[in-house]
């Protein structure tokens, strides 16, 4: 298991774990980010990263990806 940042671009990962207090959680769960989910990592610059996750692009900051396991 690995952050989300570590992760190679267009490369589709399985989510395992959602880490964060309980609001960091759900505000990444509001974004589309569950456990069991698939993420694909499309461009990271500076540790900030857009990935694309249920057909829609978002956009974090390396703490925010950070807390996304794969």
């Amino acid at each position: 298991m690995m952050p989300l940042i570590y992760s190679n671009s267009g490369e589709e990962q399985i989510i395992k774990r959602i880490g964060g207090s309980p609001d960091v959680k759900r505000h990444l769960e509001n974004l589309g980010f569950t456990q069991g989910g698939k993420v694909t990592l499309i461009s990271s610059l500076g540790g900030n990263v857009i990935v694309k996750v249920k057909e829609s692009r978002v956009a974090l900051d390396e703490h925010m990806a950070g807390k996304i396991m794969i």
